[in-house]
């Protein structure tokens, strides 16, 4: 089943439920997955890139409640933090770190990286195999922690 059809079956039943905090948050998932279709020249969209679009989304709604938290602002932290766990559920699974290390350090032989002049090299790869399945926060921190 597509994204864009299970996006509009959890639309149905976050309405059916009265949901008001999923149903901003599909609605939300609906519009960038529009966006993205109307500026592209093609009409679908691959994986990779609607799990970017969730990636992203689900990172804008942490940034957010983490700028509200500090500002002792719960009542506007604690949606932000709902609408990133429904748009989560979208996702891949998300990796445990020592699977993310595993990774790390299987690139970081295959590269040859010695320092942190490296780091760049092994996030893009590390990146780039784990997209939508770890944080690239997470990863960065793994990666430094690795070559320092």
């Amino acid at each position: 089943m597509s994204l864009q059809v299970e996006i509009m079956t959890a639309m149905k039943a976050a309405m059916k439920d009265k949901d008001q905090t999923a149903l901003a948050a599909l609605r939300a998932v609906k519009s960038e997955i529009l966006l993205a279709q109307t500026s592209g020249a093609n009409e679908g969209l691959s994986e990779d890139e609607e799990i970017k679009i969730l990636s992203k989304l689900v990172k804008q709604r942490k940034d957010s409640a983490a700028i509200f938290a500090e500002q002792n602002r719960n009542d506007l932290a604690e949606p932000e933090l709902a609408q990133a766990e429904v748009i989560s559920q979208f996702l891949p699974e998300q990796l445990s770190e020592e699977k993310i290390t595993v990774e790390v350090m299987k690139v970081i032989a295959a590269v040859g990286a010695e320092g942190m002049k490296d780091m760049g090299k092994v996030m893009g790869i590390v990146s780039k195999n784990l997209a939508g399945q770890a944080d690239g926060k997470t990863i960065s921190n793994i990666v430094k922690a690795n070559l320092s």
